[in-house]
């Protein structure tokens, strides 16, 4: 008997080391967010702690900008938003002018593109768009056609993210003295973009443009100048991998376009030229839009894949019936598997003549659908394509009814804030699931 109440107690004792254990764990992997990433100092790890997190999306409004960075001022800001995930990234585009801060419009005016063949072409407008009424757009913003260089616009969409409980963008980029076809250069405004997002507790990563004649070797100057440059703000995204390495992430967009021997002179250990084992290291995002991109991207050295496109059959990558085997092949091969979700797609304002790959919002429906294929195959990281990328229709951002010549599309009848809030509810469960996948693996290893 005796013996039999000390197995008793041995195995009561082992039962709660082991509860304590789970607890232990999950508790610092719940806040793997904020110590795993070196993302704020303990005051501010403090205010978060503070924000009402049962708040729900519709009873959060939009407040007016403010520039006061006085402490308590800025506590109470953020105590009207729900905490920030940064397992949950948003593709975020900083190429918009106005004449008011950049002497003329940007990307507002964007050209109607002709079709590659010329008779379909001849079939379709063709010409720019003339704002502020005629923008490049199906839909209209809320904030009319801005800048992006408006400090008051970066805080409104800081504080749109933050209702979103989105905790990363991904900043479309190009290096300093290059552009994409129909912008200028985006690189001076990542400083406020970073002081602005600081703020929010948002972090900012960088999303690599196939910029003029990019290959390995610049690649390595511009991710060394990126670092360089924005490595040590507070808001510049960095992740801890299970290596306990706290590094950068870099997604990189149409990295096919770049054969996989000279990505891996880049991208592997085993290359006297690697950005391995160097100050410069990251994590490397690829692009994957066809099937045969999968071995591509594990021959290069890549360390994990997103599929970005909105519309769900464009591509291989963005098939959502896809997204399950790549996850496995993804655990398979030791890489991060990030989905890309999007509220609908429609280019028509830009490319007139591409109704094949509109896909329309339903009212929402359509999001919701993507957002519960993506959790579906049980995702490493989320992103959303897109926050703001407008000449697509994959935008987030807040739209309103616009009465004009050009006949724009709208949210009605859900009110201007609908995909941030539709967001906001599936980043809730993408949280409470990954701490479900935590506990079964923490539980499988005990």
């Amino acid at each position: 008997m005796a013996r039999f109440r000390r197995k008793y107690c041995i195995a009561l004792i082992a039962l709660v080391l082991l509860v304590l254990t789970v607890t232990v764990i999950l508790k610092a992997l719940s806040l793997e967010g904020m110590e795993g990433m070196d993302l704020f100092p303990v005051r501010k790890n403090a205010v978060e702690k503070e924000v009402e997190i049962t708040k729900t999306p519709d009873q959060i409004k939009m407040i007016p900008p403010t520039t006061s960075h006085k402490h308590e001022e800025v506590e109470a800001l953020l105590k009207r938003f729900p905490p920030p995930n940064y397992y949950v990234h948003a593709f975020y585009y900083a190429w918009y002018g106005n004449p008011k801060f950049d002497g003329k419009y940007i990307h507002w005016d964007h050209p109607q593109l002709p079709h590659w063949d010329n008779k379909i072409a001849q079939e379709y407008p063709q010409g720019r768009h003339s704002p502020p009424d005629d923008i490049g757009s199906n839909f209209y913003p809320s904030l009319g056609p801005y800048s992006s260089r408006d400090p008051a616009v970066v805080e409104a969409h800081m504080q749109q993210l933050r209702t979103a409980a989105v905790g990363v963008i991904a900043i479309s980029w190009y290096p300093p003295d290059m552009r994409d076809d129909n912008g200028e250069s985006v690189d001076d405004i990542m400083p406020l973009i970073l002081e602005v997002a600081h703020k929010y507790l948002i972090k900012v990563a960088v999303h690599i443009e196939p910029y003029k004649e990019r290959n390995e070797v610049n690649m390595f100057t511009n991710v060394k100048y990126i670092i360089e440059r924005y490595g040590e703000h507070p808001a510049f995204f960095k992740y801890r991998t299970n290596t306990g390495k706290l590094l950068p992430l870099f997604y990189v967009y149409d990295s096919y376009l770049l054969n996989s021997e000279q990505w891996a002179k880049l991208l592997k250990h085993t290359d006297p030229n690697s950005i391995r084992h160097t100050p410069y290291d990251a994590i490397f995002i690829a692009l994957l839009v066809e099937e045969k991109h999968k071995r591509d991207i594990l021959t290069a050295g890549f360390d994990g894949l997103y599929t970005y496109f909105a519309t769900n059959g464009f591509s291989y990558g963005s098939t959502q019936r896809n997204w399950e085997s790549l996850k496995a092949f993804c655990e398979d091969n030791n890489l991060i598997f990030i989905p890309s979700v999007g509220p609908g797609y429609i280019d028509t304002s830009v490319r007139p003549w591409n109704f094949q790959n509109t896909r329309n919002r339903i009212n929402g429906k359509y999001y919701e659908n993507s957002l519960s294929a993506a959790l579906q195959a049980r995702p490493d990281f989320l992103s959303v394509t897109s926050f703001n990328e407008w000449h697509e229709g994959t935008q987030i951002e807040m739209a309103i009814p616009k009465t004009a010549q050009t006949v724009y599309q709208d949210y009605l009848p859900n009110k201007p804030a609908i995909y941030l809030e539709i967001t906001r509810k599936w980043v809730t469960i993408f949280g409470d699931e990954r701490q479900k996948r935590i506990l079964e693996m923490t539980l499988r290893i005990s």
